[in-house]
């Protein structure tokens, strides 16, 4: 079947710019509201925080990906297994692990720091 709009195939390395953006503004968030938050996920917060500027920048991209696959991983296991314990949706989660899995395939597409080899 042929693709309806051929014309912008052009952009495709956009769209892992755009998902690059999306899940490091939702890291971002989340590691801030963990930071604030008194006890041991402060440590989780910074981690996220650094890998939520590393998708902003495009620098190890893939890294940031992997990361994120593990601990959007274990945030889906722990929603699955109790929904009080983090008070987010599990397809928020599932979203989640699917733009980081999806940024490890494709890579950090444009404006980014990241060479593709």
């Amino acid at each position: 079947m042929l693709n309806p709009f051929p014309e912008l195939l052009v952009y495709s390395m956009f769209a892992p710019f755009i998902l690059r953006l999306v899940l490091g503004f939702l890291y971002l968030d989340l590691g801030i509201l963990n930071i604030k938050k008194s006890g041991n996920l402060k440590l989780l917060g910074l981690v996220e925080v650094a890998g939520a500027v590393m998708l902003f920048l495009g620098l190890y991209t893939q890294i940031a990906a992997v990361l994120f696959i593990v601990i959007s991983a274990v945030s889906f296991y722990i929603e699955y297994k109790d929904e009080a314990v983090l008070k987010r949706d599990i397809v928020f989660y599932l979203l989640v692990l699917a733009i980081s899995m999806s940024l490890l395939f494709s890579g950090a597409g444009a404006y980014a720091k990241d060479l593709p080899l």
